[in-house]
């Protein structure tokens, strides 16, 4: 019994961590990295690391979110994208420090919104969860960094405008790219993702499905920040790391999820005990490197996208983690509360899992009768 146990689980561990090579892309993730050296080190010029998460999701979300196509196609979308985007920056980093309830009713709104915009196409769809995983990425930076102050100041205003700059900075390098490549259409540059903008009909599960995902979220946020936990905010982050944004749900891309954001979480949790007994100008050299880790670690994930969906989303968690926590230095004791919120944050993300897979079935049932 004990043998054959044994063999179900390496079977079962071998299937979550099985490698396909062809999906790698290294030429993509150096090129994200090259790109993504440009803020780090403009922040690292002006003393302002607390502003280089906005500007890399920035960067991101908009080469996640170009069309491609026409030049004059792929900007106007692009701006627009980062408009919404710079809306939903203000928002997060206003309500970050202000009262749970303010956090929660945001969270609420946003994710339900998110949920809902599959009414006007898959590609929209997955441009509205991007920019919902940056709010509640964005909550979790503001709250850390007030709790940092005075050490840290950060601006609203400063914020929305590295937002902004990440996003242009990709359209000045994407018309750079079209004047080289004598101004011809180019193709989508992350093929992988949905270009479908063709209007859907919002069924019952679809709407019963957003509603739920947005009450778990909502329900997230009010338990990490309605009791005052300390890095309470890893509960949302987890949990909108681990759910899958699809009724089309496989226990296979589920279990993928939760495994990458528990990976993640703990190499992020060790490697932020680095700096946790230095001080002065040790203290400033470590976490400094810890952002170049965490670039790295985003560049791995860029690379192995389709290589293993489970370390795809362990290289993500771990490196937005880790910058979200740089500019606050960490402590021993808090490493066993980061353990215990990322397993409570997967596990409401499970909830909205199961009910997918339950609300698939009786929708597979419905329609076969």
């Amino acid at each position: 019994m004990t043998s054959a146990y044994r063999r179900k689980v390496a079977g079962w561990l071998s299937e979550v961590f099985a490698l396909d090579r062809a999906g790698v892309n290294w030429p993509r993730a150096v090129v994200f990295l090259d790109v993504a050296l440009v803020p780090l080190v403009v922040f690292w010029a002006i003393g302002h690391e607390e502003y280089l998460l906005s500007a890399l999701f920035g960067l991101l979300i908009a080469a996640l979110g170009d069309p491609g196509g026409g030049y004059g196609h792929r900007a106007s979308s692009v701006v627009v994208l980062t408009l919404i985007g710079a809306g939903v920056t203000a928002v997060g980093f206003a309500v970050g420090n202000q009262a749970w309830g303010w956090l929660t009713g945001v969270a609420f709104g946003v994710t339900l919104v998110g949920g809902l915009a599959v009414a006007f196409g898959v590609r929209r769809f997955v441009n509205a969860l991007l920019l919902n995983v940056w709010l509640i990425v964005s909550l979790g930076l503001a709250f850390n960094l007030h709790r940092a102050s005075p050490v840290i100041t950060s601006h609203i205003w400063a914020q929305v405008l590295a937002w902004v700059g990440g996003a242009m900075l990709w359209i000045v390098l994407t018309f750079a790219e079209w004047l080289i490549r004598s101004r011809r259409d180019l193709p989508q540059p992350f093929t992988e993702l949905p270009g479908d903008i063709s209007r859907r009909k919002l069924t019952v599960p679809l709407v019963v499905f957003a509603v739920a995902r947005a009450v778990v979220i909502a329900g997230a946020v009010a338990l990490a920040f309605g009791l005052d936990l300390s890095n309470g905010y890893w509960i949302p982050i987890a949990a909108i790391v681990t759910m899958k944004p699809s009724l089309q749900q496989t226990t296979l891309v589920s279990v993928q999820r939760l495994c990458g954001a528990l990976l993640g979480a703990g190499v992020a949790m060790l490697l932020l005990l680095l700096p946790a007994s230095e001080t002065g100008l040790t203290l400033f050299v470590m976490k400094r490197g810890l952002e170049v880790v965490a670039l790295v670690l985003l560049m791995h994930a860029v690379g192995i996208r389709f290589l293993n969906y489970a370390l795809y989303s362990a290289a993500v968690a771990a490196g937005v983690l880790i910058l979200i926590d740089v500019p606050q230095p960490s402590h021993y004791s808090s490493e066993g509360y980061r353990v215990l919120w990322t397993l409570c944050g997967a596990g409401m993300g499970l909830i909205v899992l199961l009910l997918a897979g339950l609300l698939s079935r009786r929708t597979g049932g419905t329609r076969s009768a």
